[in-house]
């Protein structure tokens, strides 16, 4: 199970922190994703990181501004988004890979999510 929270609303310039907490599974056996849903699109990604060797992988349109952590004593990742923008608005959601142990965080981000959480909305304002 995948639980996200940290969502809200924030103006622009500013930051948030979201938060995964993970369970059911073994956490380090795992990469955590972060992806978004903007109003009336569709859901992209936004980044990993690999609960084995603590990679990560950002997308370019987040990179240099958000920056993605893990805490396996917690079994909880976190979303640490700078510097917001509108267009950042959406609902955001993490979502677990099997197969941090043999694969680094880009091509976990790659290679499909095996268990969703179901999201948390951010709205920056203008």
């Amino acid at each position: 199970q995948l639980v996200e929270s940290g969502g809200g609303l924030v103006q622009a310039g500013g930051f948030l922190r979201l938060s995964c907490a993970a369970s059911g599974f073994t956490f380090v056996e795992f990469g955590i994703g972060w992806f978004r849903q903007p109003p009336g699109m569709e859901r992209v990604g936004v980044g990993c990181i690999s609960n084995s060797d603590g990679s990560t992988y950002y997308e370019d349109s987040v990179k240099g501004r958000f920056i993605i952590s893990s805490d396996n004593a917690k079994n909880t990742v976190y979303l640490q988004m700078n510097s917001l923008k509108p267009e950042d608005t959406a609902v955001y959601y993490c979502a677990a890979r099997r197969g941090a142990q043999v694969m680094g965080a880009s091509q976990l981000f790659f290679a499909g999510m095996d268990h969703w959480g179901k999201g948390t909305l951010v709205t920056v304002s203008s």
